[in-house]
């Protein structure tokens, strides 16, 4: 999985590479994942959202998150479909939900092998891998969310607050927003200062995030017509070497 011209602005990279983390444009991921794929079935993609299950496992007893799952192993030969198994944080990393293995639903048969998540896949490990050349192998999970905001409870992207994800990448790619307001996300330094912002706005639109230097989260949503359904729906992939459970210091 390689190409000679890189599927990124250099700008986005090197932002990567000095701060921990880039904001990069619908547009942009657009014309990457042309580079990488196709996304010749993305009406589909985008609609897999709405068959999605509501995430029983919210230590909140919220009901406002959606959300299917799949594991792959990533590498310069290709990317190969895991076994279903669960989704595991420690403690360190989620005080809400972590310590416990999470079994949530796989990703629909179509959709884990469609054009669009192939493209993506394909795009985050031209982005990732060379930030890391030491790895030969990637373990990447892919989350489908879907945040619901209603008037008399608000959606809450990271429930878990500003956090790590307990890996080493993180890409994550807005699918849909409708009829909510806020869903700021937030970039902090290990003390806790914040670094940078920005808002997922637009279908495309993606935030890298370099897991081992900085942490993130994304501030609550609400319905802007009280009278409408309101949700936001993002595809999270995080990349993790070599398989291992413990991530790079």
């Amino acid at each position: 999985m390689s190409g000679a011209r890189h599927p990124l602005p250099d700008e986005k990279l090197c932002a990567l590479r000095s701060e921990g983390f880039a904001f990069v444009p619908g547009p942009e991921v657009r014309e990457a994942l042309g580079r990488c794929g196709s996304l010749e079935d993305w009406g589909a993609f985008a609609a897999s959202w709405n068959d999605l299950y509501v995430d029983t496992y919210m230590a909140d007893r919220g009901r406002y998150r959606r959300r299917r799952f799949g594991v792959f192993s990533v590498d310069a030969q290709g990317i190969i479909e895991q076994p279903r198994q669960p989704h595991y944080q420690s403690l360190d990393y989620n005080r809400l939900n972590g310590g416990v293995e999470r079994w949530y639903e796989p990703i629909e048969t179509a959709i884990r092998n469609g054009q669009s998540l192939r493209a993506i896949l394909h795009l985050a490990y031209r982005v990732f891998a060379p930030l890391a050349p030491d790895v030969v192998h990637w373990h990447v999970e892919v989350h489908q969310f879907r945040i619901e905001a209603r008037p008399d409870e608000e959606g809450r992207p990271t429930p878990e607050g500003v956090h790590r994800d307990g890996v080493d990448f993180v890409l994550v790619l807005l699918v849909d927003r409708h009829n909510i307001d806020r869903g700021t996300t937030t970039i902090h330094a290990p003390d806790g200062s914040e670094l940078g912002s920005f808002t997922l706005a637009q279908p495309l639109d993606a935030a890298l995030v370099d897991d081992a230097r900085v942490r993130h989260g994304v501030t609550p949503v609400s319905p802007h017509d009280p009278d409408r359904p309101a949700h936001r729906d993002v595809l999270v992939v995080t990349f993790r070497r070599n398989g291992m459970k413990t991530p790079r210091p």
